[in-house]
């Protein structure tokens, strides 16, 4: 028989009753070195230092009739490498158990008195992780932590992006006589360090209510930059359809209203505001606190040559060019030659410059026109009182 034991902290105090007798009841035992070095008492000598699928495969190999004990840090269930080597036995057909520990989570979780049945339950060791959207999409996130992504490191990239007054809270060696834990502001722990073994618990405050598109005009704090309104915008995100992660473009993002609604309809993603007015770009930030649209990055720089250094987007906003339309688009179908693309026009000879710039590049042009009026009250009449009509135009191969 083969074991997959969850070591929990790695002390024998956090075996379970059946980890506990499965390792001593084991005529070989195999785990990382830091387990191996605090076995119960009890159990055989015949141990061995080793933690790779291959590497275990290759010791069972060579004593296939003994029993034995495979050992893991937390708990089998969470984040563990036993949920791949179990796959494996079971395809070689191998009998095999696994017996759970105690995770970090349940630790952290006793250790402050707290529930943890509420909490984001997130891995950064050794994966690909956004703490930023996380906590955006979360109000109580769990990390994991190791590797390049310390609990220092996360609240840096959540101070970063204007999280920084997030509660944080840190537990080390969790379950071990050198356990310790830290509370403070996420800010504060940025600029700290902590034990190689540490977990990280963020907890933000509540942020505004999220909604479809279409913010009223009057939500934005506005100067005299010229504002995409509400309508346009509501169809502008219809016509880029905008999902959870995408990276995404606002050329132009004046008071930086479409830029806002982009960040709170792609709160899993990024989007970057382009805009060279410094009026304009105060006014990005100022909404940007706001709306608590932390995944949104001002780049003042004028366009094409501000977009070189953005990462690959999805979909592209271009609301102002400044008579660069054509090298706007160039530089973004350069980036990707798929992205969906819409643009604002209030002129016709930019609705023109834009429908010729599309098909030069062999993409069909799409031109919806959004004509709005709104009523104006006049003694005891409403009178409807007409915008300038705005022309969105999209761009498909053709």
């Amino acid at each position: 028989m083969i074991s997959l034991i969850g070591m929990g902290s790695g002390c024998p105090e956090s075996l379970t009753g059946q980890g506990l007798a499965a390792l001593q009841g084991a005529g070989l035992i195999l785990g990382a070195k830091r387990l191996l070095e605090h076995l119960p008492a009890g159990c055989t000598d015949h141990c061995k230092a080793v933690y790779k699928p291959e590497d275990i495969l290759a010791c069972l190999a060579a004593q296939p009739d003994t029993d034995t004990a495979i050992l893991y840090s937390g708990d089998t269930g969470f984040y563990s490498g036993a949920a791949k080597l179990l796959s494996l036995l079971r395809a070689m057909g191998y009998s095999v158990r696994v017996l759970p520990g105690l995770s970090s989570v349940q630790l952290l979780a006793a250790a402050v008195g707290r529930p943890w049945q509420d909490w984001k339950l997130v891995s950064a060791h050794g994966r690909a992780c956004d703490p930023v959207a996380e906590v955006l999409a979360h109000p109580q996130v769990f990390f994991l932590t190791g590797g390049g992504d310390t609990p220092a490191t996360l609240c840096a990239k959540l101070t970063a992006a204007g999280l920084g007054a997030a509660h944080a809270l840190v537990g080390e060696n969790l379950g071990t006589p050198a356990e310790a834990i830290r509370f403070g502001l996420a800010r504060e722990l940025a600029a700290q360090s902590f034990a190689p073994l540490s977990v990280l618990l963020i907890e933000r405050e509540a942020l505004p209510p999220r909604r479809t598109p279409g913010l009223p005009d009057d939500a934005f704090i506005r100067g005299a930059v010229p504002m995409t309104k509400q309508e346009v915008r509501a169809a502008a995100l219809a016509k880029l359809a905008v999902t959870p992660t995408d990276n995404l473009w606002d050329v132009g993002a004046g008071t930086g209203s479409v830029s806002v609604e982009l960040a709170l309809a792609a709160h899993a993603g990024q989007v970057y505001a382009v805009e060279y007015d410094p009026e304009a770009c105060a006014l990005i930030q100022k909404n940007r606190e706001k709306f608590a649209a932390y995944n949104l990055t001002l780049i003042e720089g004028k366009a094409p040559e501000a977009l070189d250094a953005l990462p690959t987007p999805d979909a592209v906003f271009i609301g102002g060019t400044k008579g660069n339309m054509d090298a706007i688009i160039n530089a973004v179908l350069h980036k990707n030659p798929a992205v969906r693309l819409c643009i604002a026009a209030i002129a016709l000879e930019t609705l023109s410059v834009a429908v010729a710039a599309l098909t030069a590049h062999g993409l069909a042009a799409e031109v919806t026109q959004i004509s709005v009026s709104r009523t104006k009250t006049a003694g005891s009449l409403h009178l409807l009182m007409a915008n300038n009509p705005v022309f969105l135009i999209t761009g498909a191969r053709t």
